[in-house]
């Protein structure tokens, strides 16, 4: 089924003059490297078609991939556009996504919103780089692959999947991932990007391990209120990024992130687990995601202890019926 939705996306692509490429707001390295990387391979193979890559946000993380373009109001009348790694509509970062001619959606998220003409989804998936890399494999007869279009999804493959540690990981990710480094991807040069830091950000994961809060049952949780966020002079996007200082904690399979947003009046949530599943408690909190790894938002602090309360609850359950797994 989805080897034919697959050449449906690529008939798709052969057949219009003007492509967008769009992802999700508040981008992360999946999001970044599957559009960049896609946008590249299309600008290499269709040289004479106009391509577009266009975002509403931006991050400051991810800098060092570069910018996006503006694209003219009047083109979505005719353009097909290419949205990929977002689940909802909601969650375009382009406010003229609804011009579009035609849309495709290509995305790894549990399907909540069908918004595309054509939906090409697999919430197996690990990444949707590793989506893209699939796509540039099955057609790589039919389309031009660079080192830098590699580099951009190996980029998105290795950062939504922890360094290939999280749930949806297979043999075939790693094939897929060996597959882009043999077109010559410089993954030192990335990797220093990515995974060297500040001294800031040093302090700034002392503070998170000193404020860390454990339940009874070994749910890991960080509040960053308003005033941390300006001490650390923290992006709305590097707050987020603490929930990955959790992932460590002997016993703690479950860890959540609190990200205090006082200019919407809401308090965001990042979830991550191990093991057991978060996604439903995510949904029942205005979120959703995967299985693992989801954003959910609460309206209150006895919202968030709420939550943190259930989470509590669902990990003692855990424990209590599969013991004490790590």
């Amino acid at each position: 089924m989805n080897e034919q939705v697959k050449l449906q996306i690529l008939k798709k692509i052969e057949e219009y003059e003007t492509i967008v490429v769009s992802r999700h707001i508040r981008p992360d390295g999946d999001a970044v490297g599957s559009t960049k990387g896609l946008t590249a391979i299309l600008r290499a193979t269709y040289p004479e078609k106009n391509i577009y890559l266009t975002d509403e946000d931006f991050s400051d993380y991810l800098a060092f991939c570069g910018g996006e373009d503006t694209v003219p109001e009047e083109a979505y009348k005719d353009a097909l556009l290419i949205v990929i790694d977002t689940g909802t509509r909601k969650r375009i970062s382009n406010s003229n996504y609804a011009k579009a001619k035609e849309i495709v959606k290509i995305d790894h998220h549990i399907e909540a919103d069908p918004y595309g003409d054509i939906n090409w989804v697999e919430d197996f998936r690990s990444s949707a780089c590793e989506m893209i890399a699939d796509f540039c494999v099955t057609f790589k007869d039919r389309l031009k692959i660079s080192a830098e279009a590699a580099g951009f999804i190996y980029m998105g493959m290795v950062t939504d999947s922890g360094r290939f540690r999280f749930e949806g990981v297979s043999g075939e990710t790693m094939r897929l991932a060996g597959a882009m480094l043999d077109f010559g991807v410089d993954y030192e040069t990335l990797f220093s990007h990515l995974y060297t830091e500040d001294f800031s950000a040093l302090k700034l994961k002392g503070y998170v391990y000193e404020h860390i809060q454990i339940t009874k049952n070994g749910v890991a949780s960080i509040y960053m209120d308003e005033e941390t966020q300006k001490r650390f002079s923290l992006t709305f996007e590097e707050a987020s990024g603490v929930v990955s200082e959790l992932d460590s904690i002997k016993g703690s399979l479950i860890w959540v992130a609190f990200i205090d947003n006082a200019a919407a009046g809401n308090i965001r949530v990042r979830l991550r687990s191990r093991f057991l599943g978060i996604n439903d408690l995510a949904i029942k909190y205005h979120g959703g995601g995967h299985n693992m790894a989801a954003g959910a938002t609460c309206f209150s602090k006895e919202e968030m202890f709420a939550l943190i309360e259930e989470a509590d609850a669902l990990l003692g359950e855990y424990k209590r019926t599969h013991g004490e797994r790590l």
